[in-house]
């Protein structure tokens, strides 16, 4: 019998992590986006993180939590990892999940603050290997992504007007933000706007994050049957959502309680899991939205694979999963880092006749400008 020897792996150095790094930076919004309940947005804080391996990788995260969207916050990343720092500084970053493991043991929940940390860990990875995240995620399956736009809660004939500037480039797929101005009838008016500026065929569908009662949005959903169009997250609970799209016949697209596995479960068990929002900082970061791309695959719902908000780095984080999905399965992705300022990574990924690629640099896949960043708020070693 004729052995063949293993070869013996190139060394990489020292990996373990020595140094994390985290800055506050302000991001404004390309729009103040009106929404439900009163809420609004147009200038968030974002979260970047740097960790840094003893041979000199760095690892770039990013966590960019909105206001009044969920329970979490951009000053909460910095203690929650200082909590962390025990469990991370010195941990081998190349066994990702193996770190994340220890994280959640040292510190239950906290999910937004370990987004980041997971995906600065995958670009150590990433980078290690001189491979593009996709290719760890299991592999390049489409080139570019469908994009949709997001059409701020406003006057009907202007968010027709949004939508109809927004085709011209190239999107096909439309969310007009409903219920700022509180009333059901305005925001079928809304849904008609849009769809007569796109016309039939493009994906429309009204989001109210959360911030409508069933009765608004059954009857809003019945006086837009006949205009081909999905509900987006109507209510603050799944068991309304059920509701209203039981009432209504319309299919429905989840988000903001769409967080963890019971969730997707109990949501596919209602049916109304015709759709999701798959968001890094909700789970966890890519290695939880992995597991969850997974079940949904299973469960048979499309996906939007995206983020709460952010800039290049969560961009490009999400648009590498989504690069590794089967492209019937993917409803849509965002570009975040183009509807705000200023960007960290000059040559991120941008909208290109509707559609988005991921970086094809190893790791995340692009670089980013320190010189943006400015002096570190926190660096633990």
């Amino acid at each position: 019998m004729t052995v063949i020897p293993t070869p013996a792996l190139a060394p990489v150095g020292d990996a373990r992590i020595a140094r994390l790094k985290l800055w506050h930076l302000s991001l404004t919004s390309h729009t103040t986006y009106y929404m439900a309940a009163g809420k609004t947005c147009d200038a968030v804080e974002t979260v970047v993180i740097a960790l840094e391996t003893a041979s000199g990788i760095t690892g770039w995260g990013e966590v960019c939590p909105i206001p009044q969207y969920l329970p979490a916050y951009a000053r909460g990343v910095g203690p929650a990892l200082q909590e962390l720092a025990p469990v991370l500084l010195g941990a081998d970053p190349l066994g990702v999940e193996a770190v994340m493991a220890r994280a959640d043991a040292h510190l239950p929940a906290h999910r937004y603050a370990k987004s980041a940390l997971d995906i600065a860990l995958w670009d150590i990875l990433g980078k290690t290997a001189g491979l593009p995240l996709y290719a760890l995620l299991g592999g390049r399956r489409q080139a570019d992504l469908p994009l949709y736009h997001s059409i701020t809660s406003i006057a009907p004939e202007e968010m027709g007007r949004i939508a109809r500037d927004a085709q011209a480039a190239g999107i096909t797929q439309f969310q007009a933000k409903l219920g700022a101005s509180g009333d059901w009838q305005t925001d079928v008016a809304r849904l008609a706007a849009v769809r007569a500026a796109v016309g039939p065929g493009p994906l429309v569908y009204g989001d109210w994050n959360c911030g409508a009662t069933s009765l608004d949005a059954i009857r809003v959903g019945r006086g837009a049957a006949a205009l081909d169009v999905m509900l987006e997250h109507p209510c603050a609970t799944l068991a309304e959502c059920a509701r209203v799209q039981r009432a209504t016949g319309l299919p429905m697209k989840l988000d903001e309680l769409a967080h963890n596995t019971e969730t997707l479960l109990e949501a596919h068990r209602l049916g109304i899991l015709d759709a999701v929002a798959l968001k890094l900082s909700k789970f966890g970061g890519l290695s939880a939205l992995r597991r969850a791309r997974d079940l949904c695959l299973y469960l048979g719902a499309k996906m939007c694979i995206e983020d709460t908000w952010g800039s290049d780095i969560a961009t490009a984080a999400a648009l590498h999963l989504a690069a590794a999905t089967e492209p019937d399965r993917v409803l849509n992705v965002c570009d975040l880092s183009g509807y705000v300022a200023p960007r960290f990574a000059p040559h991120g990924p941008s909208r290109n006749a509707g559609r988005i690629a991921p970086p094809e640099g190893p790791g995340l896949g692009h670089a980013i400008d320190t010189d943006r960043l400015g002096p570190p708020d926190l660096i633990l070693e």
